[in-house]
């Protein structure tokens, strides 16, 4: 089968691949439907990944129809739709005891330390059943739908923190498909105000145009702190996500927010990035300041819920679908700052 592939090089190649096999009565084959590509695989396709092992198939957001299920699975057949949340815990250290099984001491990941769905078929650990990780899909979500569940998942994790409600403010920096989703859940939450600040009158417009209720500020044209300063009333902001790779919005969170204002920094900075924390503000001013790393199953299976109740609507940020056989094209498709999200249909 064709696999794409990151390689001893350093770089991710379209391969020809044995198909999968089980190796134990309790695991199973998936026939992948849709592996929407991720940011994560983006800076692997540009800078390559010191976290990944090669030769190793990526993608780890994936929803696919179960083709070889072992006869040990209970409560699974061959034909049924399933997503799987790509963090698989060892289900013994004390991260997994207290369910933080994205915290896991011996954490497996999908498209890292096992294959993933950038192929026609994918294994799925016995590990992975065990842990809850293997979530059926209800019939009236599209497959794609389902696929972002897990991004969506990531989103939820980070925002469970910071306890979003009536009244506040929330400036999320990125107006990606993350950034977006940090947005309109915060919406959901009740948060009166939304803004998103992005460097891109690209991803500005298309953020725009897909989101209702929310502001929207290019921070190359004006002094963000000062207009945060404005549009709170000189009070800075309660809620500030960092949804993006750019060291320097922590500082500047920190800079803008409230006093006890919360911050999330959920985008992950390059090892030569400039990360910096204001650590004055955060003394003076009390806030509190929190990492989200993944998303656990539970949080995937809530974003299946939202979507099956039609509280979500996630297809509106798919920006294309491609072929597995044009994979690099997909890639080079994200030069265009308009697109959010692709989907490979293998």
């Amino acid at each position: 089968m064709l696999a794409f592939t990151y390689q001893e090089n350093g770089k991710l190649e379209l391969r020809e691949t044995a198909l999968p096999r089980r190796k134990a009565r309790d695991d199973a084959v998936l026939q992948v439907l849709a592996a929407p590509i991720c940011g994560t695989d983006l800076r692997t396709y540009r800078f390559g990944s010191n976290r990944i092992s090669p030769p190793r198939i990526v993608g780890h957001e994936v929803c696919g129809i179960l083709y070889d299920v072992g006869s040990a699975l209970e409560g699974f057949r061959e034909g049924q739709r399933v997503v799987v949340a790509p963090a698989i815990g060892c289900g013994e250290c004390p991260s997994c005891r207290r369910g933080a099984t994205n915290m896991c001491d011996r954490l497996q990941t999908l498209g890292f330390e096992i294959d993933g769905g950038f192929a026609g078929y994918m294994l799925i650990p016995a590990q992975a059943f065990r842990m809850g990780n293997v979530l059926k899909v209800p019939e009236t979500i599209p497959s794609e739908q389902a696929a972002l569940a897990e991004p969506v998942g990531c989103v939820i994790n980070g925002q469970s923190f910071l306890g979003i409600g009536r009244e506040d403010s929330v400036v999320v920096f990125g107006a990606g498909f993350i950034g977006c989703m940090h947005a309109e859940l915060a919406l959901r939450a009740g948060a009166t105000r939304v803004v998103v600040v992005d460097v891109s009158e690209h991803r500005l417009e298309v953020s725009g145009s897909l989101l209702q209720g929310v502001e929207r500020v290019n921070s190359t044209k004006q002094d963000i702190r000062d207009w945060i300063a404005d549009w709170t009333g000189g009070r800075g902001a309660d809620v500030l996500v960092t949804a993006n790779p750019d060291g320097r919005t922590h500082a500047l969170a920190a800079q803008a927010a409230a006093k006890r204002g919360r911050i999330s920094l959920f985008g992950g900075v390059p090892r030569n990035g400039n990360a910096l924390l204001e650590s004055n503000s955060i003394h003076y001013k009390e806030l509190s300041v929190y990492g989200s790393h993944a998303t656990t199953p539970h949080r995937v299976a809530t974003v299946l819920q939202l979507l099956e109740n039609g509280d979500l609507e996630l297809g509106k940020y798919v920006s294309g679908r491609y072929p597995l056989e044009r994979i690099l094209e997909a890639f080079d498709s994200f030069k265009d700052e308009r697109v959010l999200k692709l989907v490979i249909q293998p």
